[in-house]
């Protein structure tokens, strides 16, 4: 199942570039829309392998974060997830209450909110170890160019970034 797919990627890639249109509105021209419908696309097949787990995706990305090292203040998943407090709030409220994980004042600043992982938090990792194998194998993708579409995604964020788009 690995080997055809890649293939059948690298022949979507020429395909698709030999039939862009001259114009420069044409909708398949665009990297927004194609970012837009890959991300949608990919999403959908996180949904059925989150469910059970009881995560929506942010809230995967904000237990992803944790999982990596807790604990973190809001501002630091904040940071690391590239979302605002106001974003990144009702995340954390919903997480608690799913026993997740704990907010507490930070003692060296009252200011901060400290979130740490609870034991059920910890667990429901090793459920999650899964995800990254079912996404691959869901994509039939090679995990080389997996890898490389990262590679230059972070390279569009950051060009992205230096051309003047905010940073949350």
């Amino acid at each position: 199942m690995n080997a055809a797919p890649s293939g059948a990627l690298r022949l979507h890639r020429r395909t698709a570039a030999s039939t862009l249109s001259d114009d420069p509105l044409a909708l398949e021209r665009q990297v927004c829309f194609a970012l837009a419908v890959a991300s949608r696309s990919v999403l959908a097949l996180y949904r059925p392998l989150l469910e059970p787990l009881g995560l929506t995706h942010p809230q995967y990305l904000v237990m992803l974060a944790l999982w990596g090292r807790s604990p973190l203040t809001v501002k630091e998943i904040g940071h690391l997830l590239q979302l605002d407090s106001a974003t990144l709030s009702p995340l954390l409220k919903r997480l608690a209450a799913a026993g997740l994980i704990t907010r507490t004042r930070d003692e060296a600043d009252e200011r901060a909110l400290r979130i740490e992982l609870t034991d059920r938090g910890r667990r429901l990792r090793k459920q999650a170890e899964q995800i990254p194998p079912a996404i691959v194998a869901r994509l039939g993708v090679d995990v080389r160019d997996l890898e490389s579409l990262h590679l230059s995604l972070t390279a569009l964020i950051a060009a992205a970034r230096a051309a003047g788009a905010e940073e949350i």
